[in-house]
């Protein structure tokens, strides 16, 4: 699976801030612009994160931009709160722009409990937070969090910079939308396997649907998986479905 922190490194601009891309924004400006959009504002931070699915919950499989200290963002990772985060879940209730002094990132009360999470971010003070929920053209949905402005945005304002950060959204969307599908091309059998194993049909029952034996099934079933970088079948079936296989 492709995650942006297996090959991120940090850009500085200048004023001792760091801003973590991944590979394909590395060598373009989306993400300078973006951040200076935020500053222009009175943002000091900014966090930019795909909405997590099912098959890719993670925070570092999602992450695209973030001006957060290494120490802040490699715990928070480490976590693994993100898709259960009150970030989220607040994004789920509505996609109106969302202005609080609250941290979202924080998980509920029960999961802050089991893992306490809020320590890690009480040394860096992000503050009160803007936050966007973003879809490109392609119907991929995004987070966009600012953070660290002192006084609250009016109305005005708001709109005028979740425009501005569409505007920019919509001129980088193809760096930032990485190329489904797998990197190893899947054989018509191994579609075919996985296509009847989403149709709840079990090893020996395709063996029979296909007229081979149940070994090879299992056989195509693991080579699919193996492409798919997927960890069971029903894994494999979903990120199939995702890349439009099935």
């Amino acid at each position: 699976m492709f995650r942006p922190t297996d090959v991120t490194r940090s850009h500085s601009f200048g004023d001792g801030d760091a801003v973590f891309q991944s590979e394909a924004l590395s060598t373009g400006t989306w993400g300078r612009e973006l951040f200076a959009l935020g500053r222009r504002h009175g943002f000091r931070h900014c966090m930019l994160a795909r909405f997590p699915k099912a098959d890719s919950p993670e925070f570092a499989a999602n992450l695209i931009v973030c001006t957060w200290p290494d120490e802040l963002r490699l715990a928070y990772e480490a976590a693994e709160i993100y898709a259960g985060s009150q970030l989220v879940a607040r994004i789920k209730q509505s996609l109106l722009p969302i202005y609080t002094e609250d941290n979202l990132f924080l998980g509920t009360a029960g999961s802050e409990a089991r893992q306490p999470v809020a320590p890690h971010f009480q040394p860096f003070e992000l503050g009160a937070s803007l936050v966007y929920s973003l879809y490109d053209r392609n119907q991929t949905q995004y987070i966009l969090v600012l953070s660290g402005r002192e006084a609250a945005p009016e109305r005005t304002e708001i709109a005028e910079l979740q425009l501005s950060v569409m505007e920019l959204l919509d001129a980088g969307v193809e760096a930032l939308v990485p190329r489904l599908g797998p990197k190893e091309k899947l054989s018509a059998r191994e579609v075919e396997c996985l296509r009847w194993s989403a149709a709840g049909k079990s090893s020996d029952e395709i063996a029979i649907i296909l007229d081979i034996s149940s070994h090879t099934v299992v056989s195509y079933l693991k080579s699919a998986m193996r492409k798919l970088e997927a960890v069971n079948r029903m894994q494999a079936v979903a990120r199939a479905c995702r890349y439009r296989l099935l």
